[in-house]
């Protein structure tokens, strides 16, 4: 990724997650007047648009995004997104395995797959992929609170409580560690 891409990218990402869309919106608008065939910042206006539950813009961004580069892994996933939002999980659950393809041990993309799959019904597959998203992000919360969900509702308790005890040790430590600190 070239050095100015990498900066604007970040600095978005950093508007996205402090929940400053706008500012996200401008930053993106300011960088494609001067690197309009850059698919990842369509990629970026089309997340945005999800995360404000407007689907028609994030497809239309991302039908641009796809002209510029067909294969890749973010505009995959965020595409599996927009079917989602029609409420086609086949297509979801396709387009992830193909972003997961595209972009192999991504944990974010497997803690999403497990969902597609749960929608699905197919039940089997979910643990497994939670366990092998928690084994690549072992300290990403969002994954061990979705294994959680899946292995209650698997009526596997004993390995629920596991990961329940691992997980409220790892906080205690952490809290520990910043108390530490002041």
């Amino acid at each position: 990724m070239k050095e100015w891409t990498t900066k604007y990218i970040n600095e978005i990402e950093s508007l996205k997650y402090n929940w400053n869309y706008t500012a996200a919106r401008e930053q993106i608008q300011k960088s494609l007047l001067k690197y309009t065939d850059d698919y990842r910042l369509y990629e970026e206006l089309a997340d945005i648009y999800l995360y404000e539950w407007n689907f028609k813009k994030a497809e239309n961004a991302m039908k641009y995004a796809q002209k510029l580069h067909p294969d890749s892994a973010t505009g995959t996933y965020l595409m599996g997104y927009i079917y989602l939002s029609k409420w086609d999980f086949n297509l979801w659950v396709e387009l992830l395995i193909k972003a997961n393809e595209l972009f192999p041990n991504n944990s974010e993309i497997l803690r999403n797959l497990w969902w597609g799959y749960n929608m699905l019904g197919q039940t089997k597959k979910w643990i497994t992929l939670l366990k092998r998203a928690l084994n690549l992000s072992p300290e990403d919360k969002l994954i061990m609170e979705d294994l959680w969900v899946a292995l209650i509702w698997n009526w596997d308790v004993d390995l629920w409580e596991f990961y329940l005890k691992k997980a409220w040790k790892e906080n205690k430590i952490n809290e520990l560690k910043t108390l530490m600190n002041l």
